[in-house]
């Protein structure tokens, strides 16, 4: 945006910037008791995920304590953890979800 004097020269421009909305990180995290194929379910279902990729991330959590689902926009990322558990809880799962800055 331009900044004009009264006689109409530009004095200086000054560009705004807009940042992007930061991003957050869908995570599951490691139990001892949510089922592999209840695990592999949610990521296919909420995540989009195809069976092979689904398994990978299940793998990846089961070994590091925690799998990324996807990144996305913070209401995105709020309303999938939201999902996720509401769904885990109604089968009976303790299966966490958590979203982190990315």
């Amino acid at each position: 945006m331009a900044t004009k004097h009264e006689n109409g020269t530009v004095l200086a421009r000054q560009e705004e910037k807009i940042k992007p909305p930061p991003m957050y990180q869908v995570v599951l995290l490691n139990d001892d008791y949510t089922p592999m194929e209840f695990v592999v379910a949610i990521l296919q279902d909420f995540f989009n995920k195809d069976r092979e990729t689904a398994t990978q991330i299940m793998l990846k959590v089961h070994r590091d304590g925690k799998g990324m689902c996807g990144v996305y926009p913070r209401d995105i990322a709020s309303t999938k953890v939201e999902l996720v558990i509401t769904h885990a809880r109604k089968a009976g799962h303790p299966l966490q979800c958590v979203m982190e800055e990315a």
